[in-house]
């Protein structure tokens, strides 16, 4: 059985935030965890122009994300399935650097480029087979030149065969969500069973982004030169919008021309995806179009810190009865620019936690709405291990929990 908790949040979200969190407890049938503050009271907003619809764009699907609330702002056909082209080497980034971070391969490893790898058509990074690359440069002629045969050669120095590394990012993409998403190969080559859709591919820019920010500089670089052949990077919105720094481009035939971007200003940061449009500038347009459409009517304030607790809760059998309840991640809202948000969580947690507990284990999940609308879930976490208590507090919460209901 689930409790539910609905916490009132108010808060005027315009130049800065100045309306603290408040609310409610509501009671569940366990001792009454410690009271929160009374509700706040939200300014009298002066009243600000509606948003216009999001722009019409010449595309077979599009979404504008916010990258730290996760609201979308603007989307066309959002789920369905798109050929992705060399959008797959986004994924397959997010292996490489998953395997890095991790310490199972290492940026001055020298991978000896296979005959598999060096046969890949389309874009090229033009390495020689039996040669050796280092992963660093591979994985910028990966990002920046778009090559296939250094997208390859990275699938096989992480996971010894291109198949093998497949089944991993379609592990990787179960595990984020990307219910929308299917891989068949590393580099983005068409295949009937190989897909993701305009979210997906923002869900997966939005977690590069976030998990891996020691790489990421690599989808902001301009030019990259090997084995004498410079070659730019494809993606012409850094060269347009200085506020862009990623991410990825895609294109053949029958996918049409593919960008995912992602730019910030003044502390928002917005990913942008266009999936079928008919050229290069034409997708270029359509995510500077959704950008400044982001930009100009919307803003993104913090409202929680991670690891500052939302809620406490009642444990039992536990050597301290009371923990509190936090997000690991830090919680934002969307709202329209200069527009006041009222802003309200609902914490749903079982009917009875058992000690013990782990910090890094979830317990339940807060969901934020913003308006009346749902923004967001996340995960709920205890702010520290709770530890079973000794025989007594085990026995007494036993013979309590029989008489709980």
């Amino acid at each position: 059985m689930t409790r539910l908790h609905r916490t009132a949040l108010p808060l005027l979200l315009a130049a800065a935030l100045t309306t603290p969190l408040a609310g409610c407890h509501k009671a569940a049938k366990a001792p009454p965890a410690a009271a929160a503050p009374p509700p706040a009271v939200a300014a009298t907003a002066t009243p600000t122009t509606p948003v216009p619809p999001p722009p019409q764009l010449a595309a077979r699907a599009f979404i504008l994300m916010d990258h730290d609330s996760g609201r979308v702002l603007a989307a066309l056909e959002p789920d369905t399935r798109q050929e992705p082209a060399s959008l797959t080497k986004l994924m397959t980034a997010y292996g490489v650097f998953k395997a890095l971070k991790e310490g199972r391969i290492h940026l001055n490893d020298m991978v000896t480029v296979s005959e598999h790898a060096w046969r890949q058509e389309g874009s090229r990074m033009f390495i020689d087979v039996g040669s050796q690359v280092s992963v660093e440069n591979l994985i910028q002629g990966m990002i920046v030149q778009s090559g296939n045969d250094a997208t390859v050669a990275l699938a096989e120095h992480v996971a010894g065969t291109e198949p093998t590394f497949v089944q991993m990012m379609n592990t990787y993409a179960k595990q984020l969500g990307m219910s929308g998403s299917h891989f068949m190969n590393a580099a983005g080559m068409p295949d009937p069973e190989h897909y993701m859709s305009a979210r997906d591919a923002a869900t997966l820019s939005s977690a590069l982004i976030r998990e891996f920010p020691e790489y990421y500089h690599w989808y902001s670089q301009h030019e990259f030169k090997w084995n004498g052949i410079a070659q730019p990077n494809r993606n012409g919105l850094l060269y347009r919008d200085p506020s862009v720094d990623g991410l990825k481009t895609g294109h053949t035939d029958s996918a049409g021309f593919c960008l995912v971007a992602s730019a910030k200003r003044n502390g928002m940061r917005l990913v942008a995806v266009v999936m079928g449009t008919n050229s290069m500038k034409a997708r270029e347009d359509a995510d500077a179009a959704l950008l400044d459409y982001g930009f100009n009517f919307y803003e993104t304030k913090q409202v929680l810190a991670a690891n500052q607790p939302m809620t406490s809760v009642h444990v039992w059998k536990a050597a301290s009865p009371e923990v509190g309840l936090t997000l690991h991640r830090d919680l934002y809202v969307t709202s329209q620019r200069g527009q006041p948000s009222n802003v309200k969580q609902e914490i749903e947690v079982p009917e009875v936690l058992v000690a013990p507990l782990a910090h890094d284990r979830p317990v339940g999940k807060a969901k934020v709405l913003v308006n009346g609308a749902l923004a967001a879930t996340y995960d709920l976490y205890p702010a520290q291990d709770v530890p079973a208590g000794g025989i007594f507090r085990r026995a007494l919460d036993t013979v309590r929990l029989w008489f709980h209901h």
